[in-house]
């Protein structure tokens, strides 16, 4: 039922019939003035997934497509019978949709612009980069701990910004011992720390500073400042770094893009019009479970 359901709304995603003109293919059903010709089942249901396919093969089947493309066709022209298409909410979703569809379009043109990557760029960056692609077997830890998230949320901010993490950790982290030594921790290997913590901890890279994660003595937040493990070798990951810099390059070369639009357009942002924008009255918080108490990590 469920997969019936889905069909239906693959349907209902497909382009619609068109009224009168000059139709490409033989007739197979008419509504009205509208026609569906056998070109117009061909171009929907090649538009479907494969799986989709299989439920409409056969005679049978063919029957079906033909009468949900009738049924859809119907409340088409009932829809504009009834001048749902002048309606202005309707027109502004429309021209919304659009607006976002040739947005799509635009970006996708500029994407393919780009320049491949080279096998030799993506081995440069291997090289350059070997301390990112290590597999980790122990990690240096540093900490600091506070008690509310709001007193996270200002520290991590902080950070994002520059300040050093051994000097906020001895100013405000609550674990005292650890906060005499910028935060240091110490070397830990797999299965000697907080399962929870190791989860974030093993996951990031030199250097990397995690989001807060909750335990029951407070919010911790971590940076691993060394990682001793063996180097991955690059035949295994090369695939998923030209991935990612590929990702980045393309996302490099739409902000570049989009920046020489800004010198082609005359753009102008009144700011001090911001207080004028209604916004909808805020929706109340969903009622958040409580955190599972954990235990800190200790040093072996």
């Amino acid at each position: 039922m469920k997969k019936y359901v889905y069909l239906l709304l693959c349907l209902a995603l497909l382009v619609s019939c068109t009224q009168g003109g000059d139709k490409k293919g033989d007739v197979i059903a008419k509504i009205d003035s509208s026609v569906i010709t056998t070109k117009d089942v061909e171009q929907e249901i090649n538009a479907l997934p494969e799986f989709a396919k299989e439920f409409f093969k056969g005679q049978e089947g063919m029957a079906r497509l033909v009468d949900e493309l009738v049924k859809k066709e119907l409340l088409y022209v009932e829809a504009k019978k009834r001048g749902l298409d002048k309606d202005e909410e309707f027109q502004r979703k429309f021209e919304e949709i659009k607006k976002n569809a040739l947005i799509t379009r635009l970006l996708e043109k500029e994407i393919k612009a780009v320049p491949q990557l080279t096998d030799k760029e993506v081995k440069e960056y291997y090289d350059a980069h070997k301390d990112e692609f290590i597999q980790a077997n122990a990690v240096r830890l540093s900490q600091i701990v506070v008690k509310a998230e709001d007193d996270a949320k200002k520290i991590y901010e902080r950070l994002q910004k520059g300040e050093p993490f051994n000097k906020l950790a001895a100013e405000v982290s609550l674990d005292k011992a650890s906060a005499k030594s910028g935060g240091d921790l110490g070397l830990f290997k797999r299965g000697e720390m907080n399962q929870d913590l190791e989860k974030v901890a093993f996951n990031l890279k030199k250097n990397q500073i995690s989001m807060p994660v909750p335990l029951k003595d407070g919010i911790h937040i971590l940076v691993v400042t060394d990682i001793k493990g063996s180097a991955l070798e690059f035949d295994k990951i090369k695939g998923s770094i030209s991935q990612q810099l590929m990702a980045k390059k393309q996302q490099d070369g739409v902000e570049k893009f989009i920046e020489g639009l800004k010198k082609n357009y005359k753009t102008e942002v009144i700011k001090d019009n911001f207080s004028k924008i209604g916004l909808a009255p805020a929706q109340p918080p969903a009622t958040e479970q409580p955190v599972a108490p954990q235990k800190a990590p200790e040093k072996k």
